[in-house]
């Protein structure tokens, strides 16, 4: 079975992610993120749909960060994968999925 990911637009500045967020699908989840992040204002992206991840997809999650924060725009990721919160607490991360970043 191949990894698959998928991105989608679920009502004004919200986001919906759902599949695997990890090395197989990073690539594309990057790409397609970044196309749906707002140029401004604020973006929730919803994570209860992810099925599996990895570093990789911390990773992805933080160049959202990243590129929302240039783009003036704030975001919020909501029900993050006890998975992820793992891997960003061994990483010192946490705090930058944890709650709202940008802005």
């Amino acid at each position: 079975m191949t990894a698959s990911f998928g991105i989608a637009a679920a009502g004004q500045d919200r986001l919906v992610a759902r599949g695997e967020l990890s090395f197989a699908t990073a690539g594309q989840a990057l790409r397609d993120g970044l196309a749906l992040l707002p140029s401004a204002g604020r973006c929730t992206i919803d994570l209860a749909g992810i099925t599996a991840a990895d570093s990789a997809g911390l990773a992805v999650l933080i160049e959202w960060l990243s590129v929302a924060n240039e783009r003036g725009s704030m975001l919020a990721f909501e029900a993050v994968p006890a998975q992820l919160r793992a891997i960003a607490r061994i990483s010192d991360l946490e705090e930058l999925i944890a709650g709202q970043s940008g802005g």
